[in-house]
């Protein structure tokens, strides 16, 4: 999948002279998808506006459904622009893989340089990626994994160890909770997951699945889908209390989820965070959610690292000169409590 310095320099020879064949096409074939407002982006290119020597970057995003996803999109942008000697390409899949899916073919039929691609899920992405390697079009995957039968199907992976993750929050707990003088105490556990089948779901998940089985004194009362939204963790978690208080600890699998939580415990006129009832452990360590743990709403906040833009321009570059990136790549992460943290590191994080 890595193309020979050959290639390379054949890939840049004709770069204008492909996008000049495939302008009138692939504008035909987007129009109902400009005209209904899926994209974000100048997806069409005409033959006066193609550049030489200008590399064209085609990102497909989940969606818009946190202030992480905000983020890992706007570093993207500013990474890719043209004075950097890219073309970027853009498309929100509204957190739907039939749109990606479409996405990717549509990217393909332009003959773009390099695909990048964050999946909502992690299978069925075997079919469109051997068709981007028919294509001769690397595809780097970025935050969420896919799982193929072929691993060439793409070309390098860059994100956050997701069940690492839950391992430090769940380590962090352990440690709270013998702070506390609560080790031997029955600890319950409502889990808020992430979008069913993601990377940062089933990541998170095993993390704290494998820490409550660790610890006979743990429990897991419910797990429901907070789909990394404010608005469906409220409504979950919301019902939940219905039924019960009796909770020590709500794991959520990202900001978002966490400020949902807060909402519905606030309503039901249960205390949390540092001064409260209820443990709340979150992931992302957006601004807003770490500024909710340094306000003790928080009780921690796992960071996940959404400035990707950079991290995929290196892999480009080493393509480019001819070299081959390393498969995986993990991001350096860590965790946050309330004493950690002041307004100066939040607003340096840039997220």
């Amino acid at each position: 999948m890595i193309p020979t310095e050959s290639t390379n320099k054949n890939r840049i020879k004709n770069r204008v002279k492909n996008r000049i064949r495939t302008a009138a096409g692939f504008a035909t074939l987007l129009m109902p998808t400009l005209l209904s407002g899926c994209g974000s982006s100048t997806m069409v290119q005409t033959e006066t506006e193609a550049s030489d020597g200008l590399i064209s970057v085609a990102f497909s995003e989940v969606g818009a459904e946190s202030d992480w996803r905000v983020a890992n999109s706007e570093s993207m942008r500013t990474t890719f622009t043209t004075e950097n000697g890219y073309e970027f390409y853009f498309e929100d899949a509204k957190g739907k893989q039939e749109n990606q899916i479409t996405t990717l073919r549509n990217y393909i039929l332009q003959g773009v340089d390099y695909i990048v691609l964050d999946p909502v899920i992690e299978t069925g992405w075997d079919e469109v990626l051997e068709e981007a390697k028919d294509a001769g079009i690397p595809v780097i995957v970025v935050d969420r994994m896919v799982d193929v039968e072929d691993e060439t199907l793409y070309t390098a992976w860059v994100g956050s160890d997701f069940q690492k993750e839950g391992e430090m929050a769940v380590e962090w707990l352990e440690t709270y909770l013998e702070e506390q003088g609560r080790s031997e105490e029955e600890i319950k556990i409502l889990h808020v997951t992430g979008t069913a089948g993601s990377s940062a779901q089933l990541g998170r998940t095993a993390g704290l699945e494998n820490g409550v089985e660790a610890h006979e004194n743990w429990e897991i009362i419910a797990q429901v889908a907070g789909e990394f939204t404010q608005a469906k963790a409220y409504e979950e978690v919301s019902e939940i209390l219905q039924q019960t208080s009796d909770i020590d600890v709500i794991y959520c699998e990202n900001d978002d989820s966490a400020f949902g939580a807060i909402q519905a415990l606030e309503e039901a006129g249960i205390t949390y965070g540092t001064d409260g009832d209820v443990i709340l452990i979150s992931f992302d360590a957006t601004e807003a959610g770490l500024t909710a743990c340094m306000e003790g709403k928080l009780n921690l906040n796992v960071e996940c690292n959404p400035m990707h833009g950079p991290r995929v321009e290196e892999i480009i570059q080493q393509i480019e000169a001819g070299e081959t990136p390393e498969k995986t790549q993990y991001v350096e992460e860590t965790w946050f409590t309330p004493e950690m943290l002041t307004g100066e590191l939040i607003e340096s994080r840039g997220y």
